[in-house]
């Protein structure tokens, strides 16, 4: 079952079923979500935007929503993946390695790390840049395969998956929303308008 349907079923379940008595025992550890569920809760309380798709035409769909609701179209276009910039070719779109007057950026990443919502990437993804010298508005490529439970489990994939050295320059998007200027622990932070394709790969 689809990680969409899952989730639907369990809202429809949650409504129909009625309130249970608490339980008695304090001890009791609480029941967790699987991580799918946990990362899309997190994800949009961080104010990420999450698009799900069962296959790549779905995939297609939503990319070309995304452009019309923000009039993206014949823009430029920050993109340093040549898959990539295959696979959503046709759209009118200037790809650029450079993030320089770019409408947005696209791109893949290494992981969805579910307890806390945000996105692991790297040097694979954003080379030398910074997150600072990427473009606001965002649209990242994932499967539901990358969801993993936490930065550590992110890391651990990273570690087996390279061949040629680990690589640098690994951080997590986290803030997808507006930033509260008073709060110093974001300090050093870079919000982003922030798009999740979502495709569905198990």
């Amino acid at each position: 079952m689809s990680l969409f349907r899952r989730l639907l079923t369990s809202r429809k379940k949650k409504q129909e079923t009625p309130p249970q008595q608490p339980q008695e025992s304090k001890y009791l550890p609480e029941d967790k979500p699987p991580i799918d569920e946990e990362f899309t809760i997190n994800f949009r309380k961080n104010g990420g935007k999450f698009l799900y798709c069962e296959d790549l035409n779905e995939v297609s769909d939503a990319f070309d929503n995304i452009l019309l609701e923000n009039d993206w179209y014949e823009t430029k276009v920050f993109c340093l993946d040549k898959n990539l910039t295959q696979r959503f070719d046709g759209y009118n779109l200037e790809f650029k390695t450079s993030g320089n007057n770019c409408s947005f950026m696209l791109t893949t990443c290494e992981s969805l790390v579910a307890d806390k919502g945000s996105i692991l990437l790297s040097s694979n993804q954003l080379k030398g840049r910074k997150l600072m010298e990427l473009p606001t508005n965002i649209v990242i490529y994932a499967t539901t395969s990358q969801i993993v439970g936490n930065i550590s489990d992110g890391m651990q994939i990273i570690k087996q998956q390279s061949k040629n050295g680990i690589p640098v320059n690994i951080t997590t998007i986290r803030h997808f929303g507006e930033m509260k200027t008073d709060d110093f622990m974001m300090y050093g932070n870079s919000n982003k308008n922030l798009y999740l394709l979502l495709m569905e790969d198990f």
